[in-house]
């Protein structure tokens, strides 16, 4: 059928006006046989996308729920132009994306379910303790040392020594038995006895009161004791005792020893002891003042804690009226001796 030019006009001035009022979105799904009615232009979404501000869109009028996604080829998508840097995370409902609720990646029972305990078991790992075996340490203890036994050769003869302490009892209380004494030439020139009690006062000092009793020189007699002994700071063993004889004599010893360790076995001990009386006594040989002073210098070597031989050098001088009644006898008031002896203790 032919068509006069005046209707071929008609008709292409109404599809000019046609596509110049419809909008661009609806032009490309026109071909699309779904959308059966054309959108009005009110409707119409912006047609450069680049500029479109989604933060003015009304988000709550859209329809998403008519979307059906299962009907979307995601793999068409370009999903690696998204940036994801710039998303705000914290404004995320994640309770309502389901991350709490983790899913099970593990059965709740172990693969090899564990034994119960028996008696067996509680038995190998606790087994029955030997009493016996966990004796308490008696209540009384005692001890017996004897420092010094000894064998010294000096510029007027030779002769022996010895020095020992005791004691019996617990950790507060204790007896205590000292004695000393010196053989020259066969004969006992000096010892004495001292018994003691002991208490401790402080956890390096022992506070001592007894008796003292003398044998030689001249005649017996006995002395009302008291004194103090222990470790003094810098470890320094010390003792000082003070006597009370009849007719108010008055005399105290003073002793400090040290040991040296110059390996766990080999002690050097050097020693200072000093005398004192308050009154001349011509028939005992002691003057007032400052009467005798001793140094040595011992080396021994421990084989044993118990066992101990030791060399070393000794000397002696008296000083005032003790030294005049000596050198009245015969004697020296100044000798130098070498001794040799042992150290043991039970």
């Amino acid at each position: 059928m032919s068509r006069s030019p005046l209707t071929v006009l008609s008709a292409l001035s109404a599809g000019l006006l046609l596509a110049l009022s419809t909008p661009a979105w609806a032009q490309s799904h026109a071909g699309h046989a779904g959308h059966a009615t054309t959108p009005t232009p009110t409707d119409a979404p912006p047609a450069d996308d680049g500029n479109v501000d989604h933060s003015q869109m009304d988000h709550s009028k859209m329809d998403h729920g008519s979307t059906d996604h299962s009907q979307i080829d995601h793999s068409t998508m370009d999903h690696g132009t998204t940036d994801h840097g710039e998303m705000d995370h914290s404004k995320m409902d994640h309770a309502a994306m389901g991350h709490g609720v983790p899913k099970a990646t593990s059965p709740t029972e172990p693969l090899e379910p564990i034994p119960a305990v028996t008696a067996a078991d509680r038995l190998a790992a606790f087994p029955p303790i030997d009493h016996g075996a966990m004796e308490h340490a008696p209540e009384i203890h005692s001890m017996l040392l004897v420092n010094r036994l000894e064998h010294w050769d000096g510029q007027h003869g030779t002769g022996q020594a010895w020095e020992a302490s005791g004691w019996v009892g617990g950790n507060i209380n204790r007896l205590w038995l000292r004695s000393e004494g010196e053989r020259s030439d066969g004969r006992t020139g000096s010892a004495d006895l001292e018994v003691m009690y002991g208490r401790s006062v402080s956890p390096w000092w022992d506070v001592l009161v007894g008796v003292k009793q003398d044998f030689r020189p001249a005649d017996s007699r006995t002395w009302a004791a008291f004194g103090i002994q222990g470790l003094a700071p810098y470890k320094f063993e010390t003792s000082a005792t003070a006597y009370v004889g009849e007719g108010g004599q008055f005399a105290a010893t003073v002793e400090v020893e040290y040991e040296l360790l110059l390996t766990n076995r080999l002690i050097l001990q050097p020693l200072v002891e000093a005398r004192f009386s308050a009154k001349d006594e011509p028939e005992y040989g002691n003057g007032s003042g400052l009467n005798k002073v001793e140094a040595g210098l011992r080396l021994r070597y421990e084989f044993s804690r118990r066992f101990a031989p030791y060399i070393g050098i000794s000397h002696e001088r008296l000083f005032g009226d003790t030294a005049d009644y000596h050198e009245a006898a015969g004697e020296r008031a100044r000798d130098t001796r070498w001794v040799a002896g042992v150290r043991v203790w039970f």
